[in-house]
């Protein structure tokens, strides 16, 4: 399994790169926020091919594809393109995120940044390595100390940006400052200590899965951002479900929750 989800990874990361620079044309999906290139469908399609020819009786869900059940306790989890925008763009801020699911329980994971050679994976239990190397999230105990970063996207209920908002006016008042590609790159960079924490408002199972389980390997903690754990569901009717996470070391964490939660007051 760890050798399909590297094969994947790298031969998803070789049509990325050879259309990076090089987009003139998207679709957009459920809203302005939301688009979808040729480069993402190919690189699914590519995903998709090498994990059914290795494991063809397990379940697959795909940003595109959607949810293919197969009744299997293995669950791939596909993002073909994360940060498309950033890819469209031209800016290097975006990869592939490929989790392996059990029983709807985290297994293994990889989140590959192609345009700078970067491959973050997790096994359940193992630990969290970048290019094989481990790594651990930050050691920082306060937020005045850290960069953090905050995701957002656009939303029809206004009232809900506006919350939001809020929530970024608090973490430029309690944090060193803010930073944010809105995509993998912020969790991989809390993965491996570069960013003192993440939240992200608008996520779904594919953005997020992989991630948590590298974070969480590292040594961090991963939730929803009210602090309850993630319970990713496995069915057709609402496996695109919407999910607001927060991650960051045992220690801000909770601090992070606790300014979300006063934020709200």
């Amino acid at each position: 399994m760890k050798q399909t989800l590297y094969t994947a990874i790298h031969s998803a990361g070789q049509i990325l790169m050879s259309y990076f620079g090089k987009i003139t044309d998207y679709t957009v999906k459920e809203s302005q926020s939301s688009i979808v290139t040729r480069a993402d469908l190919e690189s699914e399609e590519k995903i998709m091919q090498i994990i059914k020819g290795n494991f063809p009786d397990h379940n697959t869900i795909g940003e595109e594809t959607g949810f293919q059940d197969k009744g299997s306790e293995f669950t791939w989890v596909v993002d073909p393109l994360d940060g498309t925008s950033n890819f469209a763009a031209g800016l290097p801020w975006f990869g592939i995120i490929i989790c392996l699911l059990k029983n709807a329980e985290l297994y293994m994971a990889g989140c590959s940044l192609p345009y700078y050679n970067n491959v973050y994976f997790a096994e359940k239990g193992k630990g969290a390595t970048l290019n094989g190397q481990p790594i651990f999230v930050s050691k920082e105990t306060n937020l005045k100390n850290v960069l953090f970063s905050y995701g957002l996207d656009y939303s029809d209920d206004f009232s809900l940006t506006d919350f939001h908002s809020k929530i970024f006016r608090e973490l430029v008042k309690n944090t060193r400052n803010i930073r944010a590609t809105n995509c993998l790159l912020d969790f991989c960079y809390t993965a491996d200590g570069r960013l003192g924490g993440c939240i992200n408002q608008i996520t779904k199972i594919w953005d997020i899965a992989g991630p948590q389980l590298i974070i969480e390997e590292a040594g961090g903690v991963f939730t929803n951002t009210d602090g309850t754990p993630i319970k990713y569901s496995l069915n057709k009717t609402n496996y695109n479900k919407n999910y607001t996470v927060a991650g960051s070391n045992k220690v801000l964490h909770p601090q992070i929750i606790e300014l979300i939660k006063n934020t709200g007051k």
